[in-house]
C-alpha cells in the first residue's frame, strides 16, 4: 500500500520530457541503472546510451524520436518514454504523452530555455497530464534554488511546489533536504543518497521551506489550513495524501532537484513516481475510456526496423492481448499481432501476453498507424486521440541519386511519413519535383538520413522551385497562320487573336467573336486548346495567368484544315502577341503569422523586412503572456530558410504559419535573376 492509501494498479507509463539538451536521456540512463535494468549508465556523448540508439540520434547526439524502456522499481513496473526536446521533433511528444500516467519535465537553471519549457508545459497542461519538474544539473547550478523556481514559474500556469532544497557546501550542492520526509540526504555518485542528520544551521531553512510547501497544499485542503493556523503539525501520511491528490488534480507541479549525469536525486524521484503518480485507472478516466469492454490499446509510435519489419509501440488501456490475436483499428484496418516485445531501448524481450497498463512493441500491425487505437472486438473502436500534425515550416526538393531507386523511394517515403506524421510528402508531377516538408532543417536532415540508413535509398536535396508565373500589362493582337503541304492533304489554319490582361487571380478566359463562319464551329475548341497549351510557357519562360484570349477572325480550307492545324495557328499567334503585351513576372506572396517570445520581437521584425516582407501588425499572443504574434506578407522565395534564422534568434522556439495570399509583380534585378536561373 502506498503512503497515500492507494494500492498501485498495474504497470505505469511515465513520459520524460523537457527542452533540448536538458538531460532527459541522461536521466533515463540513471533511472535504468538505479533500477538494475542496466549495469552501467551510458552517455549520450559517448554514443552508448540505451536511449538515442538510432544512427541518426547518435550522429547528432540528440533524441530524434521517442525511446521506450521498461524497468521495475520496488516491485512495480514502469515504462519510461523519453521524448525529444527539440522544437523540430515536438510532435513526437504530442503522440506519446496523452496515454502516459504522468510526466517528468527535465529542466535546468537556464533562463534562455524558459520559453522552450513553457511550450512543453503548455502541451502537458492542455493534455491534462500530471507532471513533476526535475531541476537537473544541480551540481553545476549557480543560482539559489528559490531564484531558479521564480524564473521557472514564468513557464508554468500551475504553481510549482518545491519538494526539496539543496544542501550547499563551498557553493556546491552536495545533498538535499526532503521537505515532505523532513530528512537530509547526501549525494553519492551513481548510488542512492545517504540519509544523514540535519546539518547544523539548516533547521530554520528547512522549516521555512516546509511551511511554504504546506501553505500551498493548504490552498486546496481546509483541514490542513486549520492545522497550520493552529500551529499543529499535520500527520506525515496526510501530507503525502495531499501531495498525491493535488498532483493528480493538477493543482501543483512538485519540483525535485538532482544531477542525472551523477545519478543524484534519482531514487527520491522514483519513489515519488511510485507513491504519488496516478495509475491506469485515472488515465482511462482522463481519456474517456470505460473500464469495461474488449481489450483496447493506443499506438504512440510506429517504427520500421528493416529486417525486423514494422513495430507499433502501444499502451494497453484495457484487457489483455496475445500473440496471434487479430485486432481492428479505429480507422478500420485489421492486422494480426505478430509478436509482443518488452522494450529497453533497441533491446527487446518477447512476451506472450500484454496486460492492461503495459507499454509494448506490437509486431506486424501492417494496417494500423500512429495515433490509431485497436481492439480485439468485432467492431472498430472509437478513436481516443485526434492530434493534428503541425503545419510544415521547411521544405526540400528531393531526387534519388540512382535512377534505379525511383520505385523504392515512393515506398520509403510512405514509411518515414508513417513513422512521423509531421513529415509531409508532396509529389508535384507537373514540374517533376517531389518535396519533403517538415519542422526544420534538422528534422528533414534526419528524414533524409533515415532514407539512406533504414531503406537504402540515397537522395539529393535542393531548394524547392518557386511557382513563378507571368502576365501581361496591355492588350495586343496578332495573326497566326499555319500552312504546310506534305503531299496528299496539307495543313491549314488561320486565326486572329487578341489578348488582354485580367484582374489578379482571374486565371484564364477564352472568348469567341467569330462571325460569318470564317472559322467553322468545330475548330473553335481547337483554338481554345491551342491557347491553353501556348500559355503553359510564356515569353519569360513561365506559365501565363490572368489573361483573356479572344478569337476575332480567321480563315480555313475545306480540305486541309484540321484541329491540329488550328491549334498550331493559335500557338503562333500567341507567340507573337504576348511579347507585345508587355509581359511581367509574378511571384507568390504568402501571408505569414510569426509566434515569438516578446524579447525577440525586434529581431523577428528585422528578419521580415530583410526578406522583402511587409509587416502588417503585431500583437500579444492570446493566452501566452510574454509572447507576441507578428502578421506580415513575405514572398515565397524568401521563406526557404526563415525558420532556421527565426529559431536561431529565439533560442529554438520561434515558429510561423503561412497561407497563399496573392501574386505580385516582380521586376528589376530580382526578376532578372529569376529568369537567368530558369533559363
Amino acid at each position: 500500500m502506498a503512503p497515500n492509501g492507494r494500492e498501485a494498479k498495474g504497470p505505469r507509463c511515465i513520459a520524460i520530457v523537457g527542452p533540448f539538451q536538458s538531460g532527459k536521456t541522461t536521466l533515463l540512463e540513471a533511472i535504468l541503472e538505479r533500477t538494475g535494468t542496466i549495469g552501467r549508465a551510458g552517455r549520450v556523448t559517448a554514443g552508448d546510451s540505451v536511449g538515442d540508439a538510432s544512427p541518426e540520434a547518435r550522429a547528432h547526439a540528440m533524441s530524434v524520436e521517442p525511446n521506450v524502456a521498461t524497468a521495475s522499481f520496488l516491485g512495480e513496473t514502469m515504462t519510461f518514454v523519453d521524448c525529444p526536446g527539440s522544437t523540430e521533433f515536438l510532435h513526437e511528444m504530442r503522440n506519446a504523452v496523452p496515454v502516459c500516467d504522468a510526466a517528468v519535465v527535465v529542466c535546468e537553471a537556464d533562463e534562455r530555455k524558459v520559453p522552450a519549457l513553457e511550450i512543453i508545459l503548455r502541451e502537458l497542461e492542455e493534455a491534462g497530464i500530471p507532471r513533476f519538474l526535475f531541476i537537473n544539473k544541480i551540481d553545476t547550478a549557480t543560482r539559489r534554488v528559490r531564484e531558479t523556481l521564480a524564473m521557472l514559474q514564468r513557464a508554468s500556469r500551475t504553481p510549482l511546489l518545491l519538494r526539496q532544497i539543496p544542501i550547499w557546501k563551498d557553493g556546491i550542492a552536495v545533498g538535499f533536504i526532503d521537505l515532505a520526509l523532513e530528512r537530509a540526504f547526501i549525494y553519492r555518485e551513481h548510488a542512492p543518497s545517504e540519509i544523514v542528520d540535519m546539518p547544523d544551521g539548516e533547521t530554520l531553512r528547512e522549516r521555512e521551506a516546509r511551511f511554504a510547501m504546506l501553505e500551498r497544499l493548504a490552498d486546496y485542503d481546509d483541514a490542513l489550513m486549520e492545522d497550520l493556523i493552529s500551529e499543529i503539525e499535520p500527520p506525515r501520511d496526510r501530507v503525502f495524501d495531499d501531495l498525491a491528490r493535488e498532483l493528480r488534480e493538477q493543482h501543483v507541479v512538485p519540483v525535485f532537484i538532482g544531477s542525472a549525469e551523477r545519478g543524484n536525486g534519482v531514487t527520491r524521484l522514483l519513489k515519488a513516481l511510485r507513491h504519488e503518480a496516478p495509475g491506469l485507472e485515472e488515465t482511462r478516466a482522463r481519456l474517456g475510456v470505460p473500464e469495461e469492454g474488449p481489450p483496447l490499446a493506443q499506438i504512440v509510435k510506429t517504427l520500421h526496423l528493416g529486417q525486423g519489419g514494422k513495430m507499433s509501440v502501444a499502451r494497453v488501456l484495457r484487457g489483455a492481448f496475445h500473440e496471434g490475436d487479430t485486432v481492428i483499428g479505429s480507422r478500420g484496418g485489421e492486422s494480426r499481432i505478430g509478436s509482443l516485445l518488452s522494450l529497453v531501448g533497441a533491446a527487446s524481450t518477447r512476451k506472450d501476453t500484454a496486460v492492461a497498463g503495459e507499454t509494448l512493441g506490437f509486431g506486424r500491425l501492417e494496417e494500423l498507424a500512429t495515433a490509431d487505437c485497436f481492439s480485439t472486438g468485432k467492431s472498430r473502436p472509437d478513436a481516443i486521440l485526434s492530434i493534428a500534425p503541425p503545419e510544415p515550416v521547411y521544405a526540400l526538393a528531393i531526387r534519388v541519386k540512382d535512377r534505379k531507386d525511383d520505385v523504392r523511394l515512393t515506398g520509403a517515403l510512405a514509411k518515414i511519413a508513417e513513422e512521423d506524421p509531421s513529415l509531409v510528402v508532396d509529389n508535384r508531377p507537373e514540374i517533376g519535383e517531389i518535396r519533403l516538408l517538415g519542422q526544420g532543417e534538422m528534422h528533414l536532415r534526419v528524414a533524409v538520413e533515415k532514407l539512406a540508413s533504414r531503406f537504402q535509398v540515397g537522395v539529393e536535396t535542393a531548394r524547392p522551385r518557386i511557382a513563378y508565373c507571368e502576365t501581361i500589362r496591355v492588350p495586343a493582337a496578332a495573326r497566326g497562320r499555319h500552312r504546310k503541304q506534305t503531299g496528299g492533304h496539307g495543313q491549314f489554319g488561320d486565326v486572329m487573336i487578341e489578348v488582354r490582361p485580367l484582374p489578379r487571380g482571374e486565371g484564364f478566359a477564352f472568348q469567341d467573336k467569330i462571325t460569318g463562319g470564317v472559322v467553322p464551329r468545330q475548330y473553335i475548341p481547337s483554338v481554345e486548346a491551342g491557347a491553353r497549351e501556348a500559355i503553359r510557357c510564356g515569353p519569360l519562360g513561365f506559365p501565363v495567368v490572368d489573361l483573356a484570349v479572344t478569337l476575332t477572325d480567321g480563315s480555313y480550307h475545306t480540305v486541309d484544315s484540321s484541329d491540329a492545324a488550328f491549334q498550331a495557328a493559335t500557338r503562333l499567334a500567341l507567340a507573337e502577341a504576348l511579347p507585345k503585351a508587355k509581359p511581367v513576372l509574378l511571384e507568390p506572396v504568402l501571408s505569414v503569422e510569426i509566434s515569438i517570445p516578446s524579447e525577440a520581437l525586434s529581431k523577428a521584425t528585422g528578419l521580415v523586412t530583410s526578406r522583402r516582407g511587409q509587416i502588417l501588425g503585431y500583437d500579444s499572443k492570446p493566452g501566452w503572456p510574454g509572447w507576441d504574434v507578428i502578421s506580415a506578407t513575405i514572398p515565397e522565395a524568401e521563406i526557404g530558410d526563415l525558420i532556421v534564422e527565426l529559431r536561431s534568434a529565439t533560442s529554438g522556439v520561434g515558429t510561423f504559419s503561412t497561407r497563399f495570399d496573392h501574386m505580385a509583380e516582380l521586376s528589376g534585378r530580382p526578376a532578372e535573376l529569376v529568369m537567368q536561373k530558369a533559363h
